[in-house]
């Protein structure tokens, strides 16, 4: 190295550099060929020894010393059965062979990722406020050009890409109540109320998060359902908050009992502060939609104990079954009179993810906040800019499903064909499933009033369950592994959701085409019988 056998010399501090790298990589250097053993300076060895102490330096960020809150957030939509699947694919890919040709992705509510054809009307508004020279455009009908001039009127620069408020583009918030109050008979609804957020996800962590206070016996208690939708128990980990869990009546369709809400408040006052009550309708994982008596009730408990309520109202126009009907939190509770109306604190969230428009990608939500203390809105109003503003295109597309084509503009009767064909094939899909899980020995599966899952109860033998416990995992996650490496059909165990205890439960989407899902329930019926006969 350098000039000769004296190793490195001064000034030349880039080959002393390489010099020292080398030897910490446990290289001999290179230099010019020549006889006998290449000596070192001892600075370059002092350069070398601490480049190596640098290498081997312990990380600052460990899962020791990580965000232990973090740490404890568990996802299971998107858990290790999920991971394994993305493996399995990998392996196809490469042509190793298993007995199926394709992972099935069940575990997850995505419409489009599912086949679900996008709403024309939706695209061709989101698509001319993404690029306005398409307004010239003769291909785009008058309503949808008419609705992206609007949305592009309330934007900065005329620009989808410029930064909105952070509460969101004003004219969407009013369109947001105008769609409330026609949803909810002339229920009136102010715009102030109205947050636009990315998805409803954002809405529920960000309310949770202004909600959470205290320490010890007086940290705010947050009741949820069990089952659960996962959003809940990671957003209540990842705050440090206290969950308090109330269960749905399996026996009875995943009915809400108030007297179990009761028996839950009245456990949880022992070691926490519960002051948030969860309610999803129409239910994820479990597709229950409330009916009016019961939504009554639990207003009524909410104003008797002084609850915050939290609605998740994102499957509200997926709803099946005869009989069931969607009913707001907002509107039972104006009609039950000024007492309840004026006092009860209720948010209520929306998404262009699921319903008839499945818009996943797009990252668009709203909450209605009412009943809110005045210095507390301004409280939230902080909290949300912190972000900035949600997906302008996530507003846009919120835009159009609050703001649909109406009688008489040319759009109307091709977006009220795909609409009702969705609504229709999901119809068809939630009986199909229903009918099929309840043909197989060993499994029952509740009525798919709404949404877009079944939540099937199955029988694991006490063979499998002790295998399971060999392998550290739940019996359920056990069946639904054994369930994806054999068949290639990804779905997520009830564990995942909660359940009570002894019994065992998996999510399934239903939102695959017809024959496709005729052909995955075959398969889990195969499948079933075979892992009976195996563990009986």
């Amino acid at each position: 190295c350098g000039r000769g056998p004296g190793g490195c010399r001064g000034g030349r501090t880039d080959m002393a550099l390489r010099c020292a790298a080398s030897l910490a990589a446990g290289r001999q250097p290179r230099g010019p060929r020549r006889e006998g053993t290449v000596r070192w300076s001892s600075a370059a060895k002092a350069s070398a020894v601490k480049i190596n102490e640098k290498a081997s330096r312990e990380k600052i960020l460990t899962l020791e010393s990580m965000n232990p809150q973090v740490k404890a957030v568990e996802y299971a939509v998107r858990g290790p059965i999920v991971l394994k699947a993305g493996e399995i694919e990998k392996e196809l890919r490469k042509g190793i062979k298993k007995p199926f040709t394709e992972v099935i992705k069940a575990n997850i509510g995505d419409a489009h990722a599912m086949g679900q054809r996008p709403i024309t009307f939706l695209r061709q508004v989101v698509a001319l406020c993404t690029y306005p020279n398409l307004l010239d455009s003769p291909s785009f009908p008058e309503d949808a050009k008419k609705r992206a001039r609007r949305i592009l009127q309330g934007c900065g620069g005329n620009s989808l890409g410029s930064y909105t408020a952070s509460q969101g583009i004003n004219c969407i918030r009013e369109d947001v109540a105008s769609y409330i109050e026609r949803r909810d008979g002339g229920v009136p609804a102010d715009p102030d109320n109205i947050y636009l957020t990315t998805g409803a996800s954002d809405g529920i962590s960000a309310i949770l998060k202004i909600l959470i206070s205290g320490g010890g016996k007086s940290r705010t208690g947050v009741m949820i359902p069990i089952p659960q939708y996962p959003l809940y128990s990671a957003a209540i980990s990842e705050l440090d908050a206290i969950q308090v869990n109330y269960y749905l009546d399996e026996e009875n369709c995943w009915a809400l009992n108030v007297n179990e809400l009761r028996r839950a408040l009245n456990e949880a006052k022992a070691y926490c502060n519960p002051k948030v009550l969860c309610i999803i309708n129409p239910g994820n994982p479990t597709g229950q939609v409330q009916n009016r008596k019961c939504i009554e009730d639990v207003i009524h408990f909410a104003w008797e104990e002084k609850l915050f309520l939290l609605a998740d109202e994102v499957y509200q126009d997926n709803v099946y079954s005869e009989g069931c009907q969607f009913h707001s939190f907002k509107k039972i509770l104006y009609e039950m009179g000024p007492e309840y109306y004026n006092n009860v604190e209720l948010a209520s969230f929306h998404s262009t993810s699921k319903g008839y428009m499945g818009e996943c990608g797009y990252r668009g939500g709203y909450m209605e906040v009412i009943n809110l203390h005045p210095e507390i809105k301004g409280q939230l109003v902080k909290l949300l800019s912190v972000r900035l503003c949600p997906p302008v295109s996530g507003q846009a597309a919120m835009d159009i499903v609050v703001n649909p084509p109406v009688p008489g503009e040319e759009s109307y009767a091709q977006f009220i064909k795909e609409k009702e064909s969705v609504l229709n094939n999901l119809a068809k899909k939630a009986k199909l499933t229903e009918d099929m899980f309840n043909k197989i020995p060993g499994v029952h599966c509740n009525p798919l009033q709404g949404a877009m899952y079944a939540f099937p109860r199955i029988f694991i033998p006490s063979k499998a369950i002790e295998e399971a416990k060999a392998h550290k995992m739940a019996p359920d996650m056990f069946y639904c592994m054994k369930l994806l490496e054999e068949t290639g059909i990804c779905v997520v165990p009830g564990s995942g959701f909660g359940q009570r205890e002894g019994t065992y439960h998996f999510r399934m989407t239903i939102l695959p085409p017809v024959e496709k899902l005729k052909i995955l329930l075959e398969k889990v019926k195969d499948f079933h019988i075979k892992f009976l006969e195996k563990y009986a």
